[in-house]
């Protein structure tokens, strides 16, 4: 199978290029280097599989109609996984056309290729930030009337409605993806576990927002990896919304006391207010990803975060 990557140098897109050329399949990837954090460490993310000959490379905006029609007409593309995205909720305020422009524009400039060259299947990255701060106990995909609460968590949720809309309309077979707070080794250098496990290191100041009790379903990239590989061979529905996560909520507090406890030292804590587009809490029901996908978490939030700190280098 040809399948195409968006984002592929990322954390979760180089996870994603490794396991597919494992599996045998022929992998093109492009990625533009977006500065929001350090185009070195995307280039090292890829090092493991950046020569492989079942693995092509392009250096490619998403946004760029042309170099993106390119791309499909150079290839015989079977599937679309799409990762690239303007990442960072809270960035997003500040930035929001460049949000728009990435996520959503640059979407239907991936599913307007699709259409004019005939690929019919689509394993799109949409995020739970989606469900903002909802009052069900579990997140499940038919919940409505979601209120987002960032840009960036608009921008998704708007994506996923073209992709439902080209599904209708032009019959690309599509798969929304959910992930719940992923983390694992090559996290990037923004996220929460990175950032907190080199300020305690380092001893800097590590910012809490709120008192500690707000909490993520984190979710090891390897199980977020596998369910995208899933979702690729999934041909049973034209289109569905189906969640990644494992279903183990951790409060904030409890995160920062065992990263305390692996690395063996105290955090130097401030607290803040918790900022208004940041969700107060995740947890994802997976009941449909484990009928549909067979997707179990295989990784224990425990046994997960011990080996991101073995595998840790500031």
């Amino acid at each position: 199978m040809n399948i195409l990557i968006t984002g592929c140098a990322g954390f979760i897109g180089s996870w994603v290029c490794q396991k597919l050329l494992e599996n045998g399949h022929n992998v093109v990837g492009i990625d533009n280097f977006d500065p929001y954090y350090d185009k070195s460490i995307k280039q090292h993310n890829m090092k493991e599989f950046i020569s492989d000959s079942n693995f092509s490379f392009s250096e490619v905006d998403i946004t760029d109609i042309d170099s993106m029609d390119n791309i499909f007409r150079s290839y015989d593309v079977d599937v679309v996984v799409h990762l690239a995205a303007k990442a960072g909720v809270r960035n997003s305020g500040l930035y929001p056309l460049d949000y728009l422009k990435t996520n959503v524009f640059g979407t239907l400039c991936v599913l307007e290729c699709m259409k004019k060259y005939g690929v019919k299947k689509i394993v799109f990255s949409s995020s739970s930030s989606v469900y903002g701060n909802c009052s069900a106990e579990k997140f499940t995909e038919d919940l409505i009337n979601l209120k987002q609460l960032s840009v960036y968590a608009q921008t998704k949720k708007t994506a996923e409605d073209y992709i439902e809309l080209y599904n209708r309309q032009y019959g690309i077979n599509a798969i929304c993806l959910r992930f719940f707070t992923v983390y694992g080794k090559r996290q990037r250098p923004d996220l929460a576990i990175t950032k907190f496990t080199r300020q305690i290191r380092n001893g800097e100041i590590l910012t809490m927002y709120g008192d500690g009790s707000s909490c993520r379903d984190y979710t090891h990239v390897e199980d977020i990896s596998d369910g995208i590989v899933s979702a690729i061979y999934y041909d049973k529905t034209p289109y569905e919304i189906i969640n990644l996560g494992s279903e183990n909520p951790i409060k904030l507090k409890n995160l920062i006391s065992e990263l305390e406890m692996l690395i063996g030292k105290k955090a130097n804590i401030k607290t803040e207010p918790v900022p208004d587009e940041d969700m107060l809490r995740t947890y994802a029901d997976i009941s449909k990803a484990k009928k549909l996908l067979n997707y179990i978490p295989k990784i224990k939030f425990q046994d997960g975060i011990s080996k991101f700190i073995e595998d840790f280098n500031d």
